[in-house]
């Protein structure tokens, strides 16, 4: 865009809070036999994530940017994309939310980051209400906000009150009669007819959670209030209580979202005495990456320490590190009582949030504070076992940066039976259990097809913004060429450029797209590599052996032989065809199978 274009795009923008996208389009899949590329195979991408107390003066300044870098940035983009919020508040999270998600190259960006839950409501006949961090298409979508558990409360609330379904679309296709949900009065059970659920009166419910959750506190505090007073009418004060309980929460959750007083329970004076729990962030920029290194004290005592990565594009400075880190990292814990930073984070809409949290945000000059901020200084300045190795890995494959984030791939199957695919993934050479995920493929006997179609799979979810999680800065394959080949071929036709090497298991070599690299056997940075792909081959046969033993097999029909029994059997003899073949001796060694239920098996089978 030039300076114009932007110009022109201001116009037709509104003087309110918000987040504001710059994008460029990018194009994926094949070429045709003619060599053009088709308009359906392109995509947006963001390139910056920003927000703003006035959309149209902000994006305005564009026009003329004050750097080298966001002049590039501009240059690059080809349009601008805008969502107004109701405060600056939402408008701070909801960038934290799309930095996360989109991954922007010209945004400081924390590697192993979380998104603000959000609420959604979906487009389906009856539609569900859930918290997400990834809306459905076509979603009715509130927050985001910062209190998960608040949220929770709620959330249960809403659905006491009015009945709606939180169920996923498979269960609710697939009943035949109510389920637990609607039992105790958390669902008007719309799956089933002889619920009798009207369409029209559920619609009107799902309405009056929206007019909730736009700002009208009374659509489900009145309910409440009316309720929790008949119980204490009714002499259930226990009853009463827990309502008391859910209409507080319910009458703070606008303010959470918004620009009311901070939520209760934190500390309203602002006396240091009574700060019990202190965050100390310290942060070093080298190049295009940052660290922050962060001391956790709680009642004068340091309790815990660690170190995060981001990615800082060139010229970024310590003070928008931090600002991003802050907004960035808090997004699924707990606020502490008070922040120090070692220099003064850039942006004052995070540091009016953080004052309406109740947090204190301050730069320490002198006495023990100042002291601790040092010592966060001097972490993030450190170099670790794990930085090394990341930078090891980085300079032995020839990419640009430290290898922070890995993602490791592998498939396994019995003959083409079960066949299932494994992705986990390690951050600073450590496993993130929470962000590994499994799948289930189509069986065949073809560890290439299996590959490609697990890798295909992943990619297409980042390509699509469909998976929470961080591109990672390398990709793993358990294997060889072959499967590197296919793993090669997955990231073309998704479009998603992310470097990728696979670790063969017999002689411990690594295989890139140029080179085949035998390291030495100490090297720090293949022993990343090792403990990636033995994790990944660990969770992938896991699920393959879960799989395999739910597989209906005549076991299920034998009495005596219950679910655990008959996982007990599979397990010890690994087919029904061995369990048959097995003595009366070797079945009664298997824990829950007595001389009955072996001579049953003898016998059935």
């Amino acid at each position: 865009m030039d300076p114009d274009a932007v110009r022109e795009r201001v116009a037709d923008l509104p003087a309110e809070p918000g987040v504001y996208q710059f994008l460029a389009r990018r194009s994926r899949g094949r070429d045709d036999t003619d060599g053009e590329r088709h308009a359906a195979d392109s995509y947006e991408r963001v390139l910056y994530v920003g927000k703003a107390v006035d959309l149209r003066s902000r994006v305005r300044s564009y026009a003329d940017p004050r750097s080298e870098r966001i002049r590039r940035m501009v240059r690059e983009a080809e349009s601008v994309d805008v969502a107004v919020t109701d405060t600056e508040t939402q408008a701070l999270l909801l960038e934290a939310n799309l930095i996360k998600r989109h991954r922007p190259r010209y945004n400081v960006r924390l590697k192993d980051d979380k998104s603000y839950p959000l609420v959604q409501l979906t487009d389906h006949e009856f539609p569900r209400i859930e918290i997400t961090r990834d809306p459905d298409p076509g979603a009715t979508v509130f927050g985001p906000f910062t209190d998960k558990g608040r949220l929770e409360t709620v959330l249960k609330a809403a659905r006491e009150t009015y009945g709606l379904r939180g169920c996923s679309d498979h269960k609710f296709a697939n009943r035949d009669r109510p389920c637990l949900d609607h039992d105790i009065g958390l669902c008007s059970g719309p799956c089933v007819a002889e619920t009798d659920v009207d369409t029209e009166a559920y619609l009107g419910d799902v309405e009056a959670v929206e007019r909730f959750f736009e700002g009208e506190t009374g659509a489900l505090a009145d309910p409440i209030r009316r309720e929790m007073e008949a119980a204490a009418g009714d002499q259930q004060f226990e009853r009463a209580a827990n309502l008391r309980d859910r209409l507080d929460a319910v009458e703070a959750i606008h303010g959470e979202a918004g620009d009311a007083v901070a939520s209760e329970g934190r500390h309203e004076d602002s006396d240091r005495e009574r700060e019990r729990v202190i965050d100390v962030l310290g942060v070093a920029v080298e190049g295009e990456t940052a660290t922050v290194a962060r001391l956790h004290s709680e009642d004068g005592k340091l309790v815990d320490r660690d170190r995060h990565t981001l990615d800082a594009p060139e010229g970024e400075r310590s003070g928008a590190v931090l600002a991003a880190f802050i907004a960035q990292y808090y997004a699924e814990r707990d606020l502490p009582d008070a922040i120090l930073c070692s220099d003064h984070p850039d942006d004052p809409d995070l540091a009016d949030w953080l004052e309406r949290e109740g947090v204190g945000l301050r730069v320490p000059g002198t006495g023990r504070e100042s002291t601790l901020v040092d010592l966060a200084l001097k972490n993030a300045r450190s170099r670790d076992r794990r930085d090394d190795e990341g930078r090891a890995l980085a300079e032995a494959l020839g990419l640009d940066s430290r290898v922070s984030r890995i993602e490791g791939f592998d498939v396994s199957h019995a003959q083409g039976k079960s066949a299932v695919g494994s992705d986990v993934t390690f951050v600073d050479g450590s496993p993130e259990k929470s962000d590994y995920r499994r799948k289930k493929l189509d069986d065949t006997n073809d560890d290439y097809a299996n590959m490609r179609s697990l890798v295909r799979w992943r990619a297409d979810r980042a390509v699509e913004g469909r998976d929470e999680r961080p591109d990672p800065d390398l990709l793993l394959i358990d294997g060889g060429e072959g499967q590197l080949g296919a793993a090669r071929d997955a990231l073309a036709e998704a479009g998603w450029d992310v470097p990728v090497v696979a670790l063969a298991k017999d002689e411990e070599l690594v295989v890139t797209p140029a080179r085949v690299h035998d390291w030495d056997d100490d090297a720090s940075h293949l022993h990343l590599l090792q403990r990636v792909r033995d994790e990944a081959h660990r969770f992938a046969v896991q699920y393959h052996q879960t799989l395999r033993d739910e597989v209906s097999t005549v076991l299920d029909d034998l009495d005596g032989v219950g679910p655990q029994t008959r996982k007990r059997l599979l397990r010890r003899f690994g087919s029904v065809e061995n369990v048959r073949s097995a003595s009366r001796d070797e079945l009664e060694r298997v824990d829950g199978v007595g001389a009955k239920t072996a001579q049953t098996l003898a016998d059935r089978l």
